[in-house]
């Protein structure tokens, strides 16, 4: 699959102009996404908003977590989206994906009680490959080292040293509100 070209978070569409003279659509409570709606590039409701999962060194949204499938929580699959993916379409009041509902029922997912090492480069690369995403720790706007993902070493703009992947001081993300 192609990489496609991305800003550095989700896409915002609609008709709404001007200034908003509230929170949303520019920034808003990451709470208030949680259950929103996300449809397929073919009109499928392919699922929820479960969580929204922020690398901490960086201050960047890595991913939404997605419930797709199941019945109250029972039996829904998880899927880890890389946040570039996403598109939030105001004027539906839902975020889009730019992919098949097909394509999106046949990603890698997991459950709620065994979520992947978040952390760990080479699952969250194919997460990104998948998706037709670069990862987010690799494009523009981003500083090296302030991520758990990068591997040279040195120090971040912040003073803090790189992690090495691999390394018992990675970041853990699975799962795990702060």
């Amino acid at each position: 699959m192609t990489m496609q070209k991305q800003t550095a978070g989700a896409d915002i569409v609609g008709a709404r102009s001007g200034r908003p003279s509230g929170p949303g659509p520019y920034v808003m409570a990451a709470n208030t996404l949680d259950g929103d709606r996300v449809l397929s590039a073919d009109g499928q409701d392919i699922g929820k908003i479960k969580d929204i999962m922020l690398d901490v060194r960086s201050g960047r949204i890595a991913y939404a977590v997605l419930s797709s499938g199941g019945f109250l929580g029972l039996g829904d699959k998880l899927l880890a989206i890389p946040w570039s993916a996403l598109t939030l379409d105001i004027d539906r009041q839902c975020f889009m994906l730019d992919m098949p509902g097909e394509s999106v029922k046949n990603a890698p997912g997991f459950d709620k009680d065994h979520w992947p090492s978040m952390a760990d480069p080479t699952w969250a690369t194919s997460v990104h490959q998948y998706y037709g995403r670069e990862p987010y720790w690799g494009t523009s706007g981003s500083t090296s080292g302030s991520t758990g993902m990068s591997s040279g070493a040195g120090t971040d703009e912040f003073g803090a040293g790189d992690i090495t992947p691999g390394s018992s001081d990675a970041p853990e993300a699975g799962g795990v509100k702060l």
